[in-house]
């Protein structure tokens, strides 16, 4: 550890999410580790479950080159998901986040455990589905201006996502996927550009987790990385993904209108 306190550190961005408020970095005061990092995310997570919330399984951050490239970040970095975080496709999320953006993501989800060591093979024979997805990410860092050791503190920016119809296993690298915002097409993609295939990312984690004790565990949902890059959902906004060629998936959310007071 650098001497960051990850204590005070999880409890500012604690505090920060409840009041729906954003923080400077962490590494504009001091420099961190990702270790350090990972050790807040950790705290932050455990104030998560001791409020009732459950770990449903694990998020890839800035696993394509076009998400590395919007951010500025160089490697790619995880996060956990929790029950809280579940939203159902064509919901409305006004009142819940704080400066949301949205991407289209290919997500697995885990019959079984997967052992550290695992190669692509082995992920894919532990999944029971894969998903056409959105993940909702809400950095508590003002204006998404942060460095890869605060993103990861703040778990990765994970705050939401919705797991939509079921895309074929076996053909997952190729898919290809349309964000489309408030009508207009955002970014194209397809399901290689997540780690060159979704499955590749999970076994990249698979070894991260193993080194901090923890597992993919049968029934876990992993989403694999942003797509295109992230598009901003704001007040009256729908964004919605198209994933795959003629019988498409659509999986779709929308931030209503506050009404006046």
């Amino acid at each position: 550890m650098s001497g960051v306190d990850a204590a005070a550190e999880s409890e500012r961005i604690v505090a920060a999410h409840a009041a729906r408020a954003t923080l400077d970095p962490i590494t504009d005061r001091h420099p961190i580790t990702l270790d350090d990092a990972y050790a807040i995310q950790a705290l932050v997570t455990a104030d998560r479950t001791e409020r009732g919330e459950r770990r449903i399984g694990w998020k890839l951050g800035y696993t394509s080159i076009v998400m590395r490239e919007q951010m500025g970040i160089d490697q790619p970095n995880f996060g956990p998901l929790t029950d809280a975080m579940l939203v159902g496709d064509g919901a409305d999320v006004v009142g819940r986040f704080t400066q949301p953006r949205v991407e289209p993501e290919v997500a697995l989800r885990f019959a079984r455990d997967v052992e550290p060591g695992a190669d692509r093979a082995a992920v894919l024979a532990a999944t029971a589905s894969a998903h056409a997805a959105l993940e909702i990410v809400d950095s508590v860092w003002t204006d998404y201006r942060f460095r890869i050791e605060d993103n990861t503190a703040d778990g990765s920016s994970a705050a939401g996502v919705v797991v939509g119809g079921e895309l074929d296993r076996d053909s997952i690298a190729d898919v290809p996927v349309v964000l489309v915002v408030d009508g207009v097409e955002h970014g194209r993609g397809v399901g290689s550009d997540a780690s060159g295939h979704p499955a590749d990312g999970v076994v990249w984690l698979v070894e991260q987790l193993a080194a901090r004790g923890e597992r993919v565990r049968a029934g876990d949902i992993v989403i694999t990385g942003g797509l295109t890059s992230a598009a901003a959902l704001v007040t009256g906004g729908v964004i919605s993904a198209r994933f795959g060629h003629g019988d498409e998936i659509v999986v779709s959310v929308r931030h209503g209108r506050t009404p006046l007071s």
